[in-house]
């Protein structure tokens, strides 16, 4: 009788580039306690170029592993959970007491709900959407907003910055829980030959958001944000005028 032999070890690459996102939460949230808040709002960033790298390269190089899955979703929880929550919270809710440790504590619940379910549902999601608002464009649209704020200074709107803040937190968490369905982009081929009008398209998108980096990066991932709810709307239209035409046949 033979046994089969348990493979032990990890692949390196992908699980590196997972390590160095999380870090990059880490040091996040070690820079918004000192009130570093742009700085820490780029790190969040840097987080997801290496949240992006770590699974493609694992695909690209078949090394796609269950450790690697949930390694990868342990650093999700703190480069997109907790460091997007706390540095709302060191940013601005440190003087509402109760209700601002909640609304961060509400943030990080949704999303480690949100990745939760994702786990559960690897295989068998349609791989074109994403049910509910994934927790790295939830993280984008947080530090998107303070790096913004930042690179703006002293407004005359200020006042009002503490309830904003704590209403785009708040939303945040219910949509990565909620069942509105995301466009995931993993179709797009980037191994498969393109035409030299998208090349030069994405050449002229880098160029727009080096210009303004905070702002436009907030913009994209706010505007991510609704159209999931935009599409929602659609679909829910569509039914109701196909449950009319049926009634009226």
């Amino acid at each position: 009788m033979t046994t089969q032999k348990v493979k032990r070890g990890v692949y390196l690459l992908p699980n590196v580039l997972t390590t160095f996102g999380l870090f990059a939460g880490f040091f996040a949230i070690i820079l918004a306690t000192k009130g570093q808040y742009s700085d820490a709002a780029i790190a969040i960033f840097v987080a997801m170029v290496f949240d992006g790298l770590d699974g493609r390269v694992a695909r690209l190089t078949n090394t796609q592993s269950a450790f690697g899955e949930q390694y990868d979703s342990m650093a999700d929880m703190l480069s997109f959970c907790v460091a997007p929550a706390l540095l709302m919270y060191f940013w601005q809710f440190g003087d509402l007491g109760k209700v601002g440790w909640l609304g961060a504590f509400v943030y990080t619940a949704a999303g480690a709900l949100r990745l939760a379910r994702f786990n559960t549902q690897i295989g068998v999601e349609d791989k074109r959407y994403f049910q509910g608002l994934p927790s790295p464009a939830a993280a984008a649209l947080i530090a998107g907003m303070v790096w913004t704020k930042e690179s703006i200074g002293i407004t005359d709107y200020d006042q009002y910055l503490t309830l904003v803040s704590w209403i785009i937190l708040v939303s945040a968490g219910v949509l990565m829980v909620s069942n509105i369905r995301y466009y995931s982009f993993k179709e797009i081929n980037l191994k498969g030959r393109s035409s030299f009008k998208l090349l030069l398209i994405a050449t002229l998108i880098i160029i727009v958001v080096t210009l303004w980096p905070s702002a436009i990066l907030f913009v994209f991932f706010f505007a991510y944000a609704i159209s999931g709810l935009i599409m929602t709307m659609v679909e829910v239209r569509k039914k109701r005028q196909l449950k009319k035409r049926a009634k009226k046949s």
